[in-house]
């Protein structure tokens, strides 16, 4: 009966995904998409995967990593879960000072982790020295039996294309990714300036789907984006949802992300799921007005190291 905390192993991806859906449901995961992000990692990354196994079950997850391509030196972050009924175990605890450990080893001076805003879960985080900042919100769509905005008209000189259409040369997106993340409410800065690692870890990586993916063209130029991710079953996201700066306010990443849930519809996908700040107004407007409803909110917590 005793918990035992260990790196993931390949032959774990199945059972990871379970742990994760289980834990987290409105977060995609893949068997595919936990091997690649390990597999693909950045070495800066540091990037670790730990399992909290019982009786040979997996009865929690942890991620841990360095943001390397935040601007702040020594950001460490991990995202623990114990998958609900197998609690009060010591699992969580066990992944959390592994994780933080091994941080530690890797030159972070703090580490962030996002919580679920419940009593039990702010207590654990609360009680190991984390402190609350920003929070979030898990967002849910009904595809298959809710309603979609109609489509709407595509003003002159815009085009509406999907992320496929730029598999000969997709560094536009790429720029369009690297501005919208930048402007994105976070504890953590991001700047993305590897094309070649976000070719591996974004462009190809296995829960992106091109062809569901919608991108605005203003004369020519990429304006807007809306990156879907799918399960390849009936689970949509979307990954990322952003305008660049001088086409804000004219209503582009609507459009963009209408374009896409209407494809994910007709593809057969029945549940979408996003997540926003809860600083963010516009997007979470934006995502208000397609239908979605508020499932799950977590809090990021940040603990010093040291």
């Amino acid at each position: 009966m005793t918990v035992m905390v260990r790196d993931f192993r390949p032959l774990d991806a199945h059972a990871w995904t379970l742990a994760r859906r289980a834990s987290v449901p409105y977060l995609l995961s893949t068997p595919e998409q936990v091997a690649h992000d390990l597999a693909h990692s950045h070495p800066d990354r540091h990037y670790r995967l730990l399992v909290a196994e019982q009786d040979g079950e997996i009865i929690g997850t942890a991620q841990a990593g360095i943001a390397h391509d935040s601007s702040e030196a020594g950001q460490g972050y991990v995202t623990p879960h114990v998958v609900p009924g197998r609690t009060g175990r010591g699992a969580g605890s066990l992944l959390l000072s592994t994780a933080e450990e091994h941080l530690a080893q890797a030159g972070a001076t703090v580490v962030h982790a996002w919580v679920l805003d419940t009593p039990q879960n702010l207590e654990f985080a609360g009680s190991r020295g984390y402190r609350p900042g920003r929070s979030a919100h898990f967002q849910h769509l009904d595809l298959a039996g809710g309603s979609l905005p109609p489509l709407q008209e595509v003003p002159a000189g815009v085009e509406l294309r999907t992320a496929a259409d730029f598999a000969d040369d997709p560094r536009p997106l790429f720029e369009a990714d690297a501005q919208a993340s930048s402007d994105e409410p976070s504890d953590i800065s991001t700047e993305l300036d590897d094309y070649e690692d976000w070719l591996t870890n974004v462009w190809r990586h296995p829960t992106l789907d091109l062809a569901l993916s919608s991108v605005v063209l203003v004369d020519g130029e990429v304006a807007a984006f809306s990156a879907a991710g799918t399960d390849g079953n009936r689970t949509y996201s979307s990954n990322m949802t952003g305008t660049l700066r001088t086409f804000r306010g004219r209503g582009l990443a609507k459009l963009a992300k209408n374009d896409s849930l209407h494809r994910a519809r007709a593809a057969g996908y029945t549940d979408a799921y996003t997540s926003n700040d809860t600083g963010n107004g516009p997007m979470l407007a934006v995502n208000k007005w397609f239908g979605y409803t508020v499932c799950a909110t977590e809090v990021r917590h940040v603990r010093s190291l040291g």
